[in-house]
């Protein structure tokens, strides 16, 4: 069975993910720069550019670097495990189970605030990208097949926008049922109108 690179143990914080070698608390390592080699269960550690580099062929990585970073000293290390185990002891607030036979109570539980719950307001209008929301080679090329004609360039703001109203009106359909996912039926009744 391989070692768990993952464990720290004596002067070794963690070991390297190609050669094995230790890699010391407080000393300099080499980690990749895509995410999905620094997920917490599956993170990677190098102890030199030349075994980050001979990861890149099996990962198959499109753009990647070996970003240097320092490991914590055993001080630092041993205070994030006391946090963490901290963090881990305080018991998450608890709700009851939904049931169809008393719709009235579980809203009621839904909607007092526990202080595990994270409330997300919706972003400020400044922050919604005005980004064009059509695909412009394809509009184009439906209004050619269908009648062929041109299209002007300055359509798809205008079509941009119309779906923006579109979406807000399908958004408040949800959120007026309850959701937090708008599905197809909000666009049809929003279409319907």
């Amino acid at each position: 069975m391989q070692e768990n690179a993952r464990e720290p143990s004596g002067d070794t914080f963690r070991v390297c993910s190609t050669c094995r070698t230790p890699i010391a608390f407080g000393a300099s390592y080499f980690r990749c720069s895509v995410s999905t080699c620094n997920r917490p269960r599956t993170a990677l550690y190098f102890c030199s550019v030349p075994c980050w580099d001979a990861h890149v062929p099996e990962q198959r990585h499109r753009d990647a670097w070996a970003e240097p970073v320092t490991a914590p000293t055993r001080a630092e290390w041993e205070a994030e495990l006391a946090r963490a185990a901290e963090s881990c002891s305080k018991a998450p607030g608890t709700r009851e189970p939904i049931s169809a036979a008393s719709p009235d109570r579980n809203e009621a539980a839904m909607s007092e605030e526990s202080p595990n719950r994270k409330i997300v307001s919706p972003p400020a209008a400044e922050s919604v990208p005005r980004e064009i929301l059509v695909v412009v080679s394809k509009l184009k090329a439906y209004i050619r097949a269908r009648s062929g004609f041109n299209t002007s360039d300055a359509t798809v703001e205008v079509l941009s926008d119309h779906l923006r109203r579109l979406c807000d009106r399908a958004i408040d359909k949800a959120r007026s049922a309850g959701r937090k996912t708008v599905l197809d039926r909000d666009f049809r009744s929003v279409l319907d109108e």
